[in-house]
């Protein structure tokens, strides 16, 4: 079950235009490391853990990273706010362009579009929750290599947020591991 609470997790308000960036953020929509990547992988996935407190914890963090990526398209959005056409091909976003005008569409920093073999899910709990901590720590150095594009402190600040997040759903993916590993054990 959802609700949806009509705020972002953290507020954006980027005041300057940067396509470049806006292209570099794609990779956070659509990329193999992305917030949409994650969301489907832990909804995926929460069905095969073995308790209810596994499954919520999944559902949680994948209804976060639902959230995360209207973050990114938001950014993408108002970093892309008054673009020309001829801004848009000087920095390599003229084919998403052809293909979505000034949609969003999940795509990475190449243009590549998102596939769904970009994530795992075996249905083995260890095995699932080992992939989520590496997803996880992906994403969190991916917002590592964005703040060092980055130049306006509205975009880093948000960016630092999307980072701290991926910190965090990485420590609780971690003591979820540990509890189901002890127990198999015992």
């Amino acid at each position: 079950m959802f609700k949806y609470d009509k705020k972002l997790a953290y507020p954006i308000n980027i005041k300057k235009k940067d396509i470049k960036m806006a292209k570099y953020l794609l990779t956070q929509f659509g990329g193999a490391n992305s917030e949409l990547g994650a969301a489907l992988r832990y909804f995926s996935q929460k069905f095969t853990m073995p308790t209810e407190e596994g499954r919520a914890l999944l559902n949680d963090i994948a209804t976060e990273e639902l959230g995360h990526v209207e973050m990114i398209c938001t950014m993408v959005y108002q970093l892309l706010k008054g673009a020309s056409l001829k801004e848009l091909e000087d920095n390599g976003l003229s084919t998403q362009y052809i293909e979505h005008g000034y949609g969003l569409y999940p795509t990475d920093s190449n243009g590549m579009p998102f596939t769904v073999t970009y994530f795992a899910s075996v249905g083995d709990p260890i095995a699932d929750l080992a992939e989520d901590m590496a997803a996880e720590e992906k994403a969190r150095v991916t917002y590592e290599h964005l703040i060092d594009m980055a130049k306006d402190t509205d975009v880093i600040d948000v960016l630092l947020f999307l980072r701290q997040r991926e910190i965090v759903h990485y420590n609780r993916f971690r003591a979820l591991y540990e509890e189901y590993k002890y127990e198999m054990n015992n």
